[in-house]
């Protein structure tokens, strides 16, 4: 099965050496345990060639209940950083519970003037989904300060990091597609097939409420998608009823095929007493003969390979790979000629 790209993908300009980086509080607090996070995140992108700051919401300790401020103090900061031509992306410091809160006070026109890289998963997942929604905006589902870049990345082997940190700098200034992503030995063919199709997706629960919200995709939107998603902490059966969910909405009969992330701490698939994560994905797929491939590290479970949102991408179940067949970023407009 082969899908269509979404209209009017709106791909965010590429970064060039010494441009602006800002790692911003999108959601939860910084506890000020996790302020070495911030930091290391910092010289992760510095080794890419980025100057770096943090948005002044991103202080440790600070926190308006479970969020680092008030939906409408969040949003003032993230249209300030989509409206200042300096800042040329934007790192979530974290997920959490807050981007609900705000999804209708983001400065929509300013993502279509100049549209910015914006990485996260988790709570970020529903920035992404929306503002694909809203303006086509790639959204990158990629890894964020904590613990992503401040503590995954330092814990994994020298290797894998300097594969991840090629990998990202491609992705934020490469206006070519990237073409095939690094692979892992986690990865599993659940249901085999090859596809093609838009990359739609986060973290699961993030869907299914994205789509409840005014700002959900158009269900054509789902029209031959590679659907992602993963989930961290919750039960077993949500995910079953998340997926459930989709398939009632009828997201499950559009799409061309599925890439399942890494499970992260859920309760209910113990061996041998419980249903493992593919029986659960294949009974309620049915008879839905599209490819599956599972145990994909993106997500809450480590280092993240990035997911970008809207791009077309190539996938083979049974190879297990998965290829970026389009640039994420655009090139700068060329000057206009001078007399």
């Amino acid at each position: 099965m082969t899908g269509t790209a979404p209209p009017h993908l709106l791909r965010p300009r590429a970064l060039r050496p010494g441009d602006l980086v800002v790692i911003a509080s999108l959601s939860g607090p910084l506890p000020a345990a996790h302020d070495p996070h911030v930091e290391q995140t910092a010289a992760v992108f510095q080794r890419m060639g980025f100057r770096v700051r943090r948005a002044p919401l991103l202080e440790a300790g600070r926190h308006h209940w479970w969020s680092a401020a008030t939906p409408a103090e969040i949003a003032g900061e993230l249209n300030a950083l989509l409206r200042d031509p300096e800042v040329r992306a934007i790192v979530a410091s974290d997920g959490g519970q807050a981007a609900l809160g705000y999804l209708d006070l983001i400065d929509i026109e300013a993502i279509r003037a100049d549209p910015k890289p914006i990485l996260g998963y988790s709570d970020i997942s529903l920035l992404h989904l929306v503002l694909h929604a809203r303006t086509g905006l790639v959204g990158f589902h990629a890894d964020m300060a904590v613990p992503g870049f401040g503590g995954h990345w330092q814990s994994a082997p020298a290797a894998r990091q300097a594969e991840l940190e090629k990998l990202y700098s491609s992705l934020l200034t490469g206006t070519e597609a990237i073409g095939t992503l690094p692979t892992s030995p986690s990865w599993e063919c659940w249901r085999p097939g090859r596809t093609e199709g838009p990359l739609i997706g986060g973290v699961i629960n993030r869907i299914v409420l994205a789509q409840a919200t005014p700002f959900a995709l158009p269900p054509e939107r789902f029209d031959g998608a590679v659907l992602f998603w993963e989930e961290t902490g919750g039960l077993a059966s949500y995910v079953w009823s998340y997926l459930q969910v989709m398939r009632h909405s009828g997201i499950l009969d559009r799409i061309s095929g599925m890439i399942v992330g890494l499970p992260h701490r859920i309760n209910g698939l113990e061996p041998g007493a419980s249903p493992t994560l593919p029986e659960i994905v294949l009974d309620v797929l049915g008879n839905r003969d599209i490819p599956v491939l599972g145990n994909v590290d993106f997500g809450h479970a480590g280092p993240n390979l990035p997911m970008p949102v809207g791009i077309h991408v190539a996938l083979d179940a049974q190879q297990r790979t998965l290829s970026l067949l389009e640039p994420t970023t655009a090139p700068h407009p060329m000057p206009e000629p001078t007399d």
